[in-house]
């Protein structure tokens, strides 16, 4: 199994999200997390954006990975949002943003931070595995396509 799957629950799936822009996607994340133990859904928006401010985490594609480290996280943690309509993200390709991988990682966590965007960003550089994320409605069915990745792709 890969890394990202344990750490997607189908509780972390939101699907057609309303969002205007980074900010509200930030507040929309840390609110999938406030009920978890320690973590602080001020400390996720403010980690979040202050990441965000070093440069976009738009890869292409329509895909974003925002990532943070957030002080007292014991374990990773990761949430998928699609995007009801596509907002800005200053991606490299200049294409608005509808899929988001949001990776928040231990404070410490190093190798395993490197580790866990490494393996998100080439399971989005499959096509299918994009288009599968894109066409599914139900949140059980996206975790278990990152679950059934990289068999997606062969």
């Amino acid at each position: 199994m890969n890394l990202i799957a344990p750490l997607l629950s189908p509780e972390h799936v939101r699907i057609d999200v309303d969002a205007s822009g980074k900010s509200r996607i930030f507040e929309e994340v840390a609110q999938i997390f406030a009920a978890l133990p320690g973590v602080d859904a001020t400390h996720v928006v403010e980690s979040l954006a202050a990441r965000e401010k070093m440069g976009s985490t738009g890869i292409g594609q329509g895909v974003a990975l925002p990532h943070a480290r957030i002080k007292g996280l014991r374990q990773p943690l990761a949430a998928f949002m699609r995007l009801r309509h596509p907002i800005s993200f200053d991606a490299p390709d200049g294409k608005p943003v509808s899929v988001l991988l949001v990776l928040l990682i231990p404070e410490r966590a190093t190798e395993e931070h490197l580790q866990l965007l490494a393996e998100a960003a080439q399971m989005f550089s499959d096509r299918r595995f994009r288009d599968q994320l894109r066409n599914q409605n139900d949140a059980a069915a996206i975790r278990q396509a990152f679950a059934d990745w990289p068999a997606i792709t062969a």
